[in-house]
């Protein structure tokens, strides 16, 4: 492999390429869920940011090419959960099928939304704004209640889920 960097214009090289240029960024992983009228929907995801302290704000960003994305994109309420170093496999399952929970320990929130069990954090949100983000869609959500406990993340790097060294 070449230590070399590689240079190219995005807009005209092969999406693979920039695709794998991001992936060189580290990020934590998150399952997001919520109610649709056909039951609980989950889907990992790791385009997941803090926006503000005051008021609490975070955001993510559904692909819109997703079989999902339609539910993800009504949904008013739903969850982020930041997931732990031993939540590999539930992560995976919700990345393949967005009806994962039978992996793992779960209930139902105040407002109808499937909140998972053992997460290093979760956060109940109400969507408030929506922004196109090309081929995606930024959420902005206020969150209305936190559940946390110390422990290891899951991490994502290179399209390999992993911890730290």
């Amino acid at each position: 492999m070449s230590t070399q960097p590689r240079n190219f214009d995005p807009a005209t090289e092969d999406p693979r390429a920039f695709r794998d240029a991001l992936g060189r960024f580290g990020t934590g992983v998150t399952v997001v869920t919520c109610d649709t009228a056909d039951g609980p929907l989950g889907i990992t995801a790791n385009s997941f940011a803090s926006v503000s302290l005051d008021p609490p704000l975070v955001l993510w960003a559904p692909a819109k090419t997703s079989s999902r994305y339609g539910f993800f994109a009504a949904a008013q309420d739903f969850a982020i959960h930041i997931m732990g170093a031993e939540q590999g496999p539930l992560c995976s399952g919700f990345a393949r099928d967005g009806t994962a929970f039978g992996n793992g320990d779960w209930e139902r929130g105040p407002t109808g939304v499937p909140l998972l069990s053992g997460c290093l954090s979760r956060f109940e949100c109400t969507k408030i704004a929506e922004h196109d983000g090309g081929d995606h869609t930024i959420v902005v959500a206020r969150v209305t209640r936190v559940s946390t406990r110390p422990g290891a993340p899951l991490l994502f790097f290179s399209g390999t889920y992993g911890g730290f060294a």
